[in-house]
């Protein structure tokens, strides 16, 4: 994870796995001036309640904090941070992270080369 204080960065790994938020408590995080889909990431780390500090100082002083990754293609990436959460389990601490959907997280559509007719 990464040290400036706007931003929580995988450094190494895959890509996180962005998942549907369906807490109940989630729908109030994402409305705002404009509407966002929530989704919950899981991270592991050694570090959880160091990052949810981060986040809580941010947004005490109205800051964003974003989560940045490579995605899936290796390009980079940054999502705003919308709620954190730290536990201990027997793996080691997993951090929470609920985020803005990322605009990318469809899944690819399988190329249908049916579609070519224009070559031929």
């Amino acid at each position: 994870m990464d040290t400036r204080e706007d931003r929580i960065t995988i450094i190494e790994g895959p890509p996180p796995v962005f998942e549907p938020a369906n807490e109940e408590w989630v729908a109030g995080i994402g409305e705002g001036a404009t509407f966002h889909d929530a989704v919950l990431t899981r991270l592991r780390t050694f570090n959880g309640p160091a990052l949810v500090e981060r986040c809580h100082r941010a947004w005490s002083k109205s800051d964003a904090i974003f989560l940045h990754y490579r995605n899936r293609l290796g390009l980079e990436q940054k999502v705003p941070i919308l709620a954190a959460r730290s536990d201990e389990t027997e793996g080691g601490q997993v951090l929470f992270l609920w985020t803005v959907k990322p605009e990318n997280d469809e899944e690819e559509e399988e190329f249908d080369s049916s579609d070519d007719d224009w070559m031929n």
